[in-house]
């Protein structure tokens, strides 16, 4: 039945043969379905695949963002089943039930709540996302408690917590999931993930504990909880991490896995002893951030192109530049997903492995042992792998050894940090490499940003100022044609006019002319000029063509400019 239903998209003429076929090829390679597959590509978006299948079935489509569901409804369904099977309740039918499912033929499921809930079920159709936003939304409103309301409780009252609490409860075997600090916790992860944050940072001050969520790159403080609790909840995070509850005096690093907003998760810990006590920051590593595809990286056509011809060379340096949390691993792990297919062997070297691929050998560095990049690159070697990647560029050895596997036949990916694509053949030279091995190992260097996206919701046409335009030479003629948008603030964008992050680029493929000022140890500005003589573009004038596609807004090529001055 659901090819049948990609074939009535084709017959249709909403999607062509083609992007079908690259559709189920990515379902393929990511573990996903063609329709998502067909979602990330943009070739439809979610609604679009609601209602055809709604229509297909003869069900109705909802939009959930637009109805609010009475809580006497809601109750109707634990939230337990609807998590676990995505799916809501929206409205009573007489003595039917209709729900809002993402997928009409998902019959199980249907049975499980004609079951559960002992009477007759309706269907309507609406997209997983939604879904699950909308069941965030409700029975977050339902739940008695949130990481407010518990804030709010612990301010007003005086209840005492010992560090060793949750230790002890641990240890006598005692429901520890009980425990005021534990839901606490739990809550809190649970939110960011529900807010798409990428980092949650919990930090000590003479008076207070500060939390922040980092949401699409900027940092918004969500809540403040009383000194007293920062014991109990470091202490309860040090045991969700495997760390040493009783060292308070040195850096620890440690690894969370958990579940939340209904899928599993892996947070970093870091925890840093600070002048007001431990401050600590659990980095959130979402295994579906790094399924997004090469498509949906935010490659303008002329880039796609050469991004696809780069990464299917044989041999060669791959290098991908930018500061942390630039999208450099999501990037680099797209392209391995790419190429990852039974006839080749891919081998990484990575400090830490953050995210495990099917079918890719990773090795975690580990210093202390000897087990260094080099070391690593030299031992993968005699593992005969087609496509190796080095997680970072940090030093002569790591740079010299990687560039040696890539003369002896092999492709080569790796990352350093610097500003743009053209620095990083200067990087390479002051590291000590010799300029004839960097001329002939590199093949291309991309440098990146991220940049916020404009909200779907809330984002209208705007005409801006002349001064803007002026500062970007934007010529009249492009503005003319150009799709101005910016976001007016939402509940859906939590009021910033902003949501998601997409990759800005600057791409630098190295010809005979670079590879020989390369070998003439030429300074940066004459590689970058030489560069943009040969149709590079810079990651500003990149964000900027976004902006004119309504993509981001030009407030954003500002602050990128800024911060490459």
């Amino acid at each position: 039945m659901a090819s049948d239903f990609l074939e009535k998209l084709v017959e249709d003429g909403v999607i062509s043969r083609d992007q079908l076929a690259e559709a189920q090829q990515m379902a393929a390679n990511l573990g996903i379905t063609t329709e998502e597959a067909l979602v990330k590509l943009e070739y439809v978006d979610a609604a679009q695949i609601s209602s055809a299948q709604a229509a297909q079935f003869g069900y109705e489509s909802v939009d959930l963002d637009e109805i609010e569901i009475p809580q006497s409804v809601i109750e109707m369904v634990p939230e337990s089943v609807a998590r676990e099977n995505i799916v809501i309740p929206l409205a009573m039918d007489g003595d039917a039930l209709l729900v809002a499912l993402h997928d009409p033929m998902r019959f199980d499921v249907l049975d499980k709540l004609r079951f559960i809930l002992n009477r007759e079920i309706k269907v309507a159709v609406a997209p997983k996302d939604a879904i699950l936003n909308a069941i965030n939304r409700h029975y977050g409103q339902s739940e008695t408690e949130s990481v407010d309301s518990m804030l709010q409780e612990f301010t007003e009252t005086s209840i005492e917590f010992s560090s060793v609490d949750v230790k002890e409860a641990e240890a006598i075997g005692e429901d520890e999931s009980d425990a005021p600090i534990v839901k606490l916790v739990n809550l809190i992860i649970d939110e960011a993930m529900n807010m798409r944050a990428s980092d949650i940072h919990i930090e000590p001050f003479e008076d207070r504990i500060r939390i922040r969520y980092r949401i699409d790159g900027a940092l918004i403080e969500r809540d403040t909880a009383p000194r007293r609790l920062l014991g109990p909840l470091v202490s309860r995070i040090k045991i969700m991490a495997n760390m040493d509850i009783a060292e308070k005096r040195r850096p620890q690093d440690g690894r969370i896995k958990t579940r939340a907003g209904g899928k599993e998760i892996d947070l970093r810990v870091s925890i840093l002893p600070s002048n007001h006590g431990q401050a600590v920051v659990m980095r959130i590593l979402d295994r579906d951030s790094i399924k997004i595809g090469i498509r949906n990286l935010g490659f303008s056509e002329e880039n796609y192109r050469k991004f696809q011809r780069i990464i299917r060379r044989p041999n060669g340096i791959f290098l991908v530049t930018g500061p942390t949390g630039s999208g450099k691993t999501t990037t680099l792990y797209s392209a391995l997903g790419e190429l990852n297919r039974p006839d080749r062997k891919i081998i990484t070297a990575e400090d830490p492995v953050e995210y495990l691929l099917p079918g890719v050998n990773q090795v975690e560095v580990r210093a202390n042992i000897g087990l260094t990049f080099a070391a690593i690159i030299r031992a993968m070697l005699r593992q005969a792998p087609n496509v190796i990647l080095v997680g970072e560029i940090r030093d002569m050895e790591t740079a010299e050894m990687a560039i040696q596997a890539s003369l002896t036949g092999h492709l080569v990916f790796s990352t350093l940090h610097t500003n743009d694509a053209p620095s990083s053949i200067t990087r390479l030279i002051d590291m000590g490499v010799q300029p004839f091995l960097v001329a002939c190992s590199v093949m291309a260097i991309m440098a990146q940003r991220l940049t916020r996206v404009v909200c779907s919701k809330c984002g209208k046409p705007y005409q801006p100022e002349p001064s803007e335009l002026q500062q970007f030479n934007i010529t009249p003629e492009q503005a003319a044609n150009a799709n101005f948008r910016r976001g007016k603030g939402c509940n859906y964008c939590h009021h910033t006019g902003y949501r998601g992050r997409i990759g800005v680029f600057e791409l630098m493929t190295m010809n005979s002319t670079l590879r020989e000022m390369t070998f003439n140890r030429e300074p940066t500005q004459n590689l970058r000029r030489q560069a943009r003589l040969m149709g590079m573009k810079t990651l500003v004038e990149d964000c900027v063509d976004k902006a004119l596609e309504g993509i981001t807004t030009l407030a954003e090529a500002y602050r990128l400019a800024k911060a490459s001055d």
